[in-house]
């Protein structure tokens, strides 16, 4: 639950400013965002939130 709120809340933040600093124009963020939703209601979610959850465990695993 920890990391899907903090990946949310990053990926929130990135949205926010590539609408402010890279062009990007709000309707193309509202579709990425149902496109997510579509996509965490499809079969594919499970394999979705296995990749992400990796992803972070191998992050947390690097050291500097």
């Amino acid at each position: 639950m920890g990391l899907t709120i903090s990946a949310s809340l990053l990926l929130l933040v990135i949205v926010i400013l590539l609408v402010r600093r890279a062009g990007l124009k709000v309707l193309h963020a509202i579709v990425c965002v149902l496109l997510g939703f579509y996509l965490a209601g499809s079969n594919m979610a499970p394999t979705i939130d296995n990749f992400s959850s990796s992803l972070g465990e191998m992050i947390n695993s690097l050291s500097f």
